[in-house]
């Protein structure tokens, strides 16, 4: 195999491939690139099992060709040369990358034992806007679980109806927004992993361009601008939502956003490091109080706001407050309070198309 092409071109394909390889894998092969040069163009695939992502450039082929090379190392190495013209060849003894007078040398594995990935995914579909689909993954992705307790709760639910309505939790908190959706054939629902949705999401450069996700036999596949990524999707029982969302509220309270969350933010400050990070809300009929403290001192703020219900005191995790807070795009935002113990809902004050559900903490002073 040998082909040359431009280093800003190969950097950027290949740091976006990488994000796919397989990080201390039993089997080294997964933690490569596969590259495979063909006619004009050069092909960038890697997986780890879960999510694999490929990415094709043009390039100057002048002998066809495919082999797999270390995939962090690689993508370091090739992120140093986005100003050059890179020629890159391959033989018995490794891959050779050339660059100027320069040169330098990588292993390499054979690409016969690179996995095969179903890149022919067409069963079911659902189309949107790109900036629609964007914006539901950074409202919702945040909220799901980072640990393999409970595998499901490391991605999102996606149902499909008059619209997509998008869920995402990790036992503290819940994530709920919907958008439209223009068409869709096949399943109802899926749970696609978290870290394959920010990775589509990173893909979308467009604004009211369309995109269209197919899934199949419990795979998800995109495709847009020269790139393909392709996640199994995650099989089990998600937590209904409507059994954990409450219907009514004794508290209703209405804030500016922007005032909250810098109030919010400081009283944060003093409690860095503590293990719930717990900040208080006192709900008053003229006002909201906010309030922390630990052994290096407290913070007591008053807030304005309009209060519609019984008076409280409630804690909670002040980063799952200010995540949510940060979420919501009006200047007004509610939250809504079921008493002191009770899960509180956030949403914008006019448009509902999303909301976060946060558990209070039982502050033991």
């Amino acid at each position: 195999m040998k082909f040359v092409c431009d280093g800003l071109s190969l950097s950027e394909a290949v740091m976006k491939v990488s994000k796919a390889c397989a990080v201390r894998s039993t089997a080294p092969v997964m933690e490569c690139i596969k590259i495979s040069a063909d006619n004009d163009e050069v092909v960038f695939l890697a997986s780890d099992g879960e999510l694999s992502i490929q990415k094709t450039v043009k390039a100057e082929v002048f002998e066809s060709g495919e082999i797999c090379v270390p995939g962090k190392l690689f993508s370091d190495f090739v992120s140093k040369l986005t100003g050059e013209e890179i020629s890159i060849n391959t033989s018995d003894k490794g891959m050779e990358i050339r660059y100027r007078d320069s040169g330098t040398s990588m292993q390499t594995i054979r690409a016969e034992e690179f996995p095969k990935i179903d890149l022919e995914i067409g069963e079911n579909y659902f189309e949107m806007k790109q900036n629609d689909l964007k914006k539901i993954i950074s409202e919702t992705t945040f909220c799901c679980a980072q640990d393999d307790a409970r595998p499901v709760l490391k991605g999102c639910l996606m149902e499909f109806g008059d619209k997509l309505e998008m869920t995402a939790l990790d036992g503290y908190r819940l994530a709920l927004s919907e958008a439209k959706i223009l068409s869709k054939s096949g399943e109802k629902s899926l749970i696609c992993p978290a870290r394959t949705l920010g990775e589509i999401s990173r893909m979308l450069t467009g604004e009211e361009e369309e995109i269209t996700l197919y899934n199949k036999g419990g795979l998800l596949m995109v495709k847009s601008d020269g790139m393909i990524v392709v996640s199994r999707l995650y099989q089990g029982d998600f937590i209904k939502k409507e059994n954990v969302l409450p219907s009514r509220f004794t508290t209703n309270v209405t804030f500016d956003k922007n005032e909250l969350i810098a109030s919010v933010e400081r009283a944060a400050i003093l409690i860095r490091g503590d293990k719930n990070n717990l900040i208080t809300l006192e709900i008053e009929n003229d006002g909201v109080n906010v309030s922390s403290a630990s052994e290096i001192g407290n913070v007591a703020e008053r807030v304005s706001a309009e209060t519609d219900g019984v008076e409280l005191n409630i804690s909670m995790n002040a980063k799952y407050l200010l995540d949510a807070l940060r979420a919501l795009e009006e200047e007004k935002i509610t939250i809504s309070f079921n008493g002191a113990v009770s899960p509180f809902i956030l949403q914008n004050a006019e448009k509902k198309e999303s909301l976060y559900l946060i558990l209070p903490v039982r502050n033991a002073a």
